[in-house]
């Protein structure tokens, strides 16, 4: 494809500063040689340090709607004299919220591919997320939901340990309290109700999911990514087995290293769940393996495209093409069932040497990476910022240290 012209077409703008929203920049000025337009409410150094990103705007108000939009439509305003259009892609769930909440006043200035908001409102919902994987006959989790507003205490009958999360992210990410953590792993009652104690202190009014703990280290952990065009039809999707996690209380579930898979049963299952929907757009499904009863049970659906999603660009299926090609090309294609032999990794060697538990993947890593089968997104060839790739080497360093001193 003609890169003079591509740029001519459209230009991407990308809510967010953290490694997702770098990943996706990777992806268009790889695929395009176009240099994003990035929007975020403070800076990381993911996206500070870089020479592949042509503007950074920082609001700290975004999280008021209002102000969102009247950011948003501005800086389209400016924007919109570089190309004939623009494409919004949003890297978190805060920010997908927004733009799913304002579609009618921000599809006016921007192309992008999201879900309507009663069908975001149904998956967002673990409640009504997990009805809807019932339906279709797709496995979840015991899963017990407690409201944040019972007085109450929580005394199901249930198996230890168990994992307590919140059903809601955003909102319990809006009213932060000391030691919080994204996920809990507990023993006994008296644990989960003096959390739950704690959760309901901090404000937050929605239900808090108390879940069976599916056992196995992190390499019973599962991703797939999938995209659906604007017209609810499948376009790819993915399976991978995760290597390693983050293991910081704070950052559990966010996937650092994981190899790609192929199950052509699991992943048809999940397009066909996808179409029957009319999902549009990436989403991200959170899986994990069950020994006991030899199940993969899906724990969410997140509305848009993972941390660790870049491994589709790695192995040639470039996500922001994906976007380019239904929003700004009307390109309609057969799905693609990604089957590659790749080591998707944001931590060095030493770290998958050292703390991947299971000897056969150990091994499978090493005979990957001997291979030249392996890459990590932020060390991208083309971003020639000398200072991110001194700060990406001193990150490497301390993801070392990081693993020593958490276990999960």
């Amino acid at each position: 494809m003609d890169k003079d012209k591509s740029i001519k077409d459209f230009l991407p703008v990308i809510l967010g500063t953290d490694i997702n929203t770098y990943s996706m920049c990777a992806s268009f000025h790889e695929e395009y040689g176009i240099k994003p337009i990035v929007i975020g409410k403070t800076s990381f150094s993911f996206t500070k340090y870089t020479t592949i990103i042509q503007k950074l705007y920082l609001n700290d108000e975004l999280r008021d709607s209002d102000e969102f939009v009247h950011f948003m439509i501005e800086v389209a305003k400016k924007e919109k004299l570089k190309a004939k259009k623009l494409i919004l892609v949003g890297t978190n769930d805060f920010y997908v919220k927004l733009i799913i909440k304002n579609r009618t006043k921000l599809e006016k200035y921007y192309e992008f591919n999201y879900i309507k908001e009663d069908l975001f409102k149904t998956l967002y919902s673990k409640k009504n997320f997990y009805k809807l994987c019932k339906e279709y006959n797709i496995d979840i989790p015991t899963t017990y939901f407690y409201s944040a507003l019972s007085d109450k205490k929580f005394n199901e009958d249930i198996n230890f340990p168990v994992i307590l999360k919140p059903s809601s992210g955003i909102e319990y990410y809006n009213n932060p309290f000391e030691n919080m953590q994204k996920i809990y792993r507990l023993n006994s009652h008296e644990e989960i109700n003096n959390i739950i104690d704690i959760i309901k202190k901090s404000g937050y009014k929605s239900d808090i999911i108390i879940q069976d703990y599916i056992p196995g280290d992190d390499t019973y952990m599962w991703d797939s990514v999938y995209y659906g065009n604007k017209h609810g039809k499948g376009q790819l999707v993915t399976f991978a087995q995760v290597v390693l996690q983050e293991h910081t209380k704070t950052a559990i579930g966010n996937y650092t290293a994981l190899i790609v898979r192929h199950n052509r049963e699991f992943m048809e299952k999940l397009v066909h769940f996808m179409e029957a929907i009319g999902y549009v757009g990436f989403g991200n499904f959170d899986i994990k393996y069950d020994y006991r009863d030899q199940k993969f049970k899906l724990f969410e659906v997140n509305i848009r495209q993972g941390r660790s999603s870049y491994y589709t660009t790695q192995c040639g299926h470039n996500m922001a093409r994906y976007f380019v090609d239904d929003l700004i090309y009307n390109k309609s294609k057969e799905i693609t069932y990604l089957d590659d032999e790749f080591l998707f990794t944001v931590v060095p060697k030493i770290v998958l040497r050292r703390f991947v538990e299971n000897p056969k993947i150990k091994k499978e890593v090493n005979q990957l990476i001997k291979k030249g089968k392996f890459g990590n997104p932020l060390f991208y060839k083309n971003d020639k910022s000398i200072k991110r790739k001194l700060y990406m080497f001193l990150r490497q360093v301390n993801y070392y240290k990081k693993y020593s001193d958490n276990k999960w």
